[in-house]
């Protein structure tokens, strides 16, 4: 449960190094760095040795030290390395006879460690490796597995550079991400939290929180409604709050623009829905409007494209740098998200996800054709659930081929919804999470829980590049009163006093919610009353640990008294802090330095691209004046400095061990057929490859993907495809995380083969949600290639080798296999059609021979499954 608690640019052009310049600066590097070597390589790093931290190898000349426990992870190739270099090593050979220290030959022989070779030459294990021109103008500047909207130049260089990666701001590696909400604007007498109080020097992308789907389809801050927060509000005397003359808005839209002109390198975006408004929204009133919000919005695709064309124009007319859609939730669980919007959400909850796609592909292509007509680039971004309850019932997240980047809601991963005492955002599990053993998960999957942010991460991390996921962290807390058992309360019950009225949504066993001075940052009932749930800033909570309530509680209706003690604990394995009141029996989990200093630790040394913030105002300072903590920064300038000194985020798909191919095929993957989330017992969706080659793919060659490790390992099939994980990733329980990112599985391509046009469907079956495959590899007769399907960068699409090339009736005819002896050489039935529907009784031809089908079939080629809707008919 996701709670958002209630209530002209500038850019500076920078000359791009072409790839070619690139790694011809690496070649000139690397050449003058072993003609200086001198000291000794140390023991040669070998594929299969473990080593852990402050282990020594040499790998290419140079001398590498182990950051941390590593295996298969190869030196000085990759951008978040386990390995540091200590510098080269050796004696130079200047014959140009291979070294056996690793060292790279320049002569062209081939790698026997499956290294692409420059110069064309095979590589002996498979993988073609010829020379790849390198993508030149904007396309040289794609994110690795992005979207690419057809027949537009995409200004990805706008905000790529030529790996790919996103250029950041104020001297930072990776994202911090601040939302800013609208509500707190002092006029309550509650402290105030405006533009002019954010941090511009140490973030590197503000969202604003929230626009919303208003009745007609389009987005929506009321603007139309004098004095709104968005556009109409104003601060006089309050210090930095005045406004811009120049821009024709006021309020919160008019400082946001004021102070990003002072700080052009910071994106400003402004997020849509939320918990309150994914369903509705609020009116200039503030009265809530049961209007179906992102619900009935993505019903049609006409309502899609009236809401995607305002957000284009919204976009340009505040100067925004794109947008994040804050959609809670397009699942098909019963009974998820807001209790307000169930009657939309329940209603049509098989539908919502396709809805979902076709929102954000829709979007995707206008933000691309907008930013290739105004000459800049437009992100659209995400705020995606963590629970693999809420992912359950969001298929394969087929939609991360649309996204700059994801953003984990990963905290409210417990909370008053029901009696489980939990922490609001742990980092890694340890085996013993309250609310998963009671259900039995741990039973049921191999001791793996999936209410954790690094469970969360390594979902995404499975479709896309770890650069392109930012962890969540929550500056607030959640909490439980009258708690019973546990250590400390960690890991205890909160059950309700008799005639307790629990709220919506949690069928009257929700848990007992910390109120009064424990829950300053209350979200309210229908009827104005204050919801228990423990939800306060930081700095309230920090108060609340020196035995205070600061002067700011009475501007919030809330007890000034505080009664017993507040004494903080840190859990070194999940990383949780909370606070626990044993007199009271008050349990407060929420994050300060201690937590964020290692989440902060654990997304530089993974890779991902970044944390982002609910909300910006709950970070604190102290007011040694007044003997307080406020709102400040603390928390964020942390993040800044370890942020800021690490290394590049992850920009590939694929890690080191799985070189994929530069030779491309053109395939594609659909995942259809879910079953709803509350039935999908085991994930067995029909997914569909399409060979959209003008080259039959025959019989007998194999297919190899990877997906993520938040499943078991456990993928088979259902088809008779033989499929089978074949590496694991990681195996057994995940307490402390998830010790890799793919699991490989593989299947081999049966009879008849994937015609050029056509496509087979494999019946898989996996156990707990993975967000789609990756890394795909086809190999054919010994030649293996990479496929579109992954938008690859750095490719050349060809033709596989092998297969046949499709004749006169498109290429629906061809195969290598499949009955090509014994008729009489002429097929009189028509030709089956891949796009064509076929019911009981209707004979084709295709491989050469005749199929009748047994019962209504599109798309599932003849001979392709086993137990499938054709009867081979014998040969013609």
């Amino acid at each position: 449960m996701h709670v958002k608690l209630t209530g002209h640019r500038a850019r500076v052009g920078a000359a791009l190094a072409t790839t070619a310049a690139l790694l011809a600066t690496m070649v000139v590097t690397a050449t003058a760095t072993s003609s200086v070597a001198a000291t000794a390589c140390a023991p040669a790093w070998s594929s299969t040795a473990t080593y852990t931290g402050s282990a020594t190898a040499s790998y290419g000349g140079v001398n590498y030290r182990a950051k941390w426990w590593t295996q298969g992870n190869v030196p000085g190739t990759e951008t978040t390395s386990p390995w540091e270099s200590q510098g080269a090593c050796g004696t130079p050979d200047p014959t140009g006879t291979p070294d056996p220290t690793g060292t790279p030959d320049p002569t062209g022989t081939p790698d026997p460690t499956g290294t692409p070779d420059p110069t064309g030459t095979p590589d002996p294990t498979g993988t073609t490796t010829p020379p790849v021109t390198p993508a030149t103008g904007h396309e040289a500047c794609r994110p690795d597995g992005m979207y690419k909207t057809p027949g537009v130049d995409v200004p990805y260089c706008d905000v790529y550079d030529a790996d790919g990666r996103e250029k950041l701001p104020n001297g930072l590696d990776r994202r911090v991400i601040g939302y800013f909400s609208s509500w707190r604007t002092g006029t309550n007498g509650q402290p105030r939290y405006l533009a002019s109080d954010i941090p511009w020097n140490k973030l590197s992308h503000i969202n604003y929180a929230f626009a919303h789907v208003g009745a007609d389809n389009k987005i929506s801050v009321n603007a139309q409604a004098a004095g709104n927060p968005a556009t109409g509000m104003t601060w006089p005397g309050v210090a930095g709050a005045e406004m811009d003359p120049s821009l024709s808005y006021q309020g919160h839209f008019n400082l946001l623009a004021k102070y990003k002109k002072a700080n052009p390198g910071v994106k400003v975006i402004p997020a849509v829905g939320g918990w309150a408004e994914t369903g509705g929204y609020f009116d200039a009133d503030g009265k809530r409007v049961a209007s179906g919000g992102f619900y009935t919005m993505t019903e049609s695709q006409a309502k899609i494209d009236t809401f995607a064309d305002s957000t284009v124009a919204f976009i340009r007319q505040y100067g925004f740098d794109g947008i994040d859609i804050d959609y809670e939730y397009p699942t098909s669980n019963k009974g998820a998200g807001n209790p307000d919007d169930f009657a939309f959400s329940d209603a049509k909850r098989g539908q919502h996800f396709q809805g979902y796609v076709n929102l954000l592909k829709t979007l995707r292509e206008k933000l691309d054709k907008a930013g290739a007509e105004d000459g800049e680039y437009y992100m659209l971004t995400t705020a995606t659930p963590s629970s693999g309850w809420l992912l359950r019932g969001m298929e394969a997240y087929q939609v991360v081929q649309y996204l700059d980047y994801v953003n984990l809601m990963s905290y409210d991963l417990h909370g008053a919804w029901n009696e489980h005492v939990g922490g609001n955002s742990p980092l890694f599990d340890d085996g013993k999470d309250p609310e998963l053993t009671a259900a039995g998960v741990y039973t049921a999957y191999q001791g793996m829980g999936y209410l954790n942010g690094d469970w969360a991460a390594h979902y995404f991390r499975g479709a896309m590049p770890a650069g392109r996921v930012n962890l969540g962290v929550g500056f607030y807390t959640r909490g439980f009163q009258g708690v019973q058992g546990g250590v400390d309360g960690m890991g205890g019950k909160a059950v309700p006093p008799a005639g307790f009225s629990c709220p919506a949504g949690t069928n009257g066993k929700c848990g007992y919610g910390a109120e009064g001075v424990d829950n300053l940052w209350f979200d309210s009932d229908p009827m104005g009353n204050a919801v228990p749930a423990g939800v306060n800033p930081i700095w309230h909570a920090l108060n609340l640990q020196k035995g205070i309530a600061g002067d700011y509680a009475a501007s919030y209706k809330v007890p000034t008294a505080v009664t017993g003690s507040y004494v903080h604990h840190f859990d070194p394995v999940t990383k949780n802090e909370w606070w626990w009141n044993a007199s009271k029996k008050v349990f407060l989990s929420g994050d300060t330095t201690q937590a964020i200093g290692a989440k902060a630790d654990y997304v530089a040394d993974t890779g991902l691209g970044g944390i982002m913030i609910w909300e910006l105002a709950g970070d604190y300072g102290y007011n040694s004046a007044k003997g307080q903590y406020e709102i400040g920064q603390t928390m964020v300038d942390l993040m800044h400095s370890k942020l800021s000194a690490t290394t590049a985020y992850g920009a590939t798909k694929a890690n080191a061990d799985r070189v994929m191919p530069k030779q491309a095929i053109d395939m594609s993957i659909d995942y259809t057929q879910f079953a709803l989330g509350d039935s999908n017992y085991p994930i067995n969706p029909k997914v569909v490859f399409t060979n959209r080659s003008k080259t039959d793919i025959p019989a007998g060659a194999t297919i190899s993907f990877q997906y993520g490790t938040t499943d078991t390992g456990e993928m088979s099939d259902w088809s008779g495809m033989k499929t089978a994980t074949v590496t694991k990733g990681h195996t057994g329980p995940n307490v402390g995380g998830l010790k890799g990112d793919f699991h490989t599985a593989q299947f081999t391509v049966p009879l008849g083969g994937i015609p050029a046009g056509g496509s087979i469907t494999n019946q898989l079956k996996w156990t707990m949600p993975i967000a789609q495959f990756s890394n795909v590899i086809v190999t054919i007769g010994g030649v293996s290639y990479s496929t579109t399907y992954d938008y690859p960068r750095g490719v050349t699409v060809v033709e596989p080798t092998g297969g046949t090339t499709g004749g006169s009736t498109g290429g629906t005819t061809g195969g290598t296999t499949g009955g090509s002896t014994g008729g009489t050489g002429t097929c009189l039935a028509p030709a089956w059609s891949a796009t064509e529907t076929y019911t009981g009784g209707k004979v084709v031809s295709h491989s050469g021979r005749t199929w009748t089908a047994k019962y209504w079939t599109q798309g599932e080629a003849p001979g392709s499954q086993q137990w499938g809707a054709w009867s081979d008919s014998g040969a013609c």
